[in-house]
Parts: structure tokens; sequence; C-alpha cells
């Protein structure tokens, strides 16, 4: 399974921020939209995620203030990023390796979806569930 096939499923809307906002209005945002990430996109350009750990150890942990706080002093900018083409595999690697919970997706340098976790997680159960019943249906005889 690939990443266009997740987001053929679940959809390439992205939300998006811009990085002179404030940290507080960034996380009205994000709660409105109901997502644990943001992307930080200025001029069609990826600059940067924010996430709720960014909030929590930037912010939170450091006393700091989210309202006296740009988007700019606490996003991430290295950005782990994925192809439309790369498999789930690579994705959940990704995840695993870079400590990682969203990513964009990117297509000539443009954002066209982005990939959570969670979303990564549920292909690999569909899959293996779907072996599973194609396994099964085979040991008993029947077809699938």
């Amino acid at each position: 399974m690939t990443v266009d096939q997740i987001l053929k499923e679940k959809g390439h809307e992205v939300y998006s921020i811009v990085s002179t906002i404030t940290v507080y209005e960034a996380l009205r945002i994000m709660g409105e939209k109901n997502v644990g990430a943001i992307l930080v996109i200025e001029d069609d350009v990826l600059k940067g995620i924010l996430s709720e750990r960014d909030y929590a150890r930037k912010i939170v942990l450091k006393d700091k203030a989210s309202k006296d706080t740009f988007v700019h002093e606490i996003m991430g900018e290295e950005i782990i990023s994925v192809k439309p083409t790369d498999n789930i595999e690579y994705c959940m690697d990704l995840i695993t390796n870079k400590r990682v919970r969203h990513l964009p997706v990117l297509l000539d340098e443009k954002v066209v979806g982005i990939v959570s976790i969670g979303d990564v997680v549920k292909s690999i159960i569909e899959l293996q569930k779907n072996t599973i019943d194609h396994l099964d249906s085979y040991i008993h005889g029947t077809k699938a």
C-alpha cells in the first residue's frame, strides 16, 4: 500500500498556518480542526510543522506564554516528509526511527496531504487483516 492510497481513502485536506501568528492562535485552529499537528506554509512552501508535542515541550515545560510566543519560535523546521509513491513500510520506518507522528506528503515540493501514525497503523492493520482472510480462505478451501 502506498501513501497515495492512504490519501485517497482519508482525503487530501491539509490545514496550515503562517509562522507569524501566536502559538495560542495556532492551538485554537488545531483544536477547531481536531488535529494534533498543523503545517506551517508560506508562499506555497512548507516551512515547518507545529505539534502538540512542540507546545508541551517548548511552551508549557519552559513556562512560556502561548499568547506571547510566535509559531516560528517553536515550530519544527527539520521536516521529515514522504512522496505519494512511498509505501507504508517506509512511512512506519520513518515514524519509528525519526520519532515523528506526522508526515507531510510532497509532490514536486508542493504539499498534497499529510499522513499520521494513526493513518499508517490503520493501513497496516487492514493489510494484515486482508492477508489473514486470504490465508484462512486458502486453508479452508473457500474463496475470499
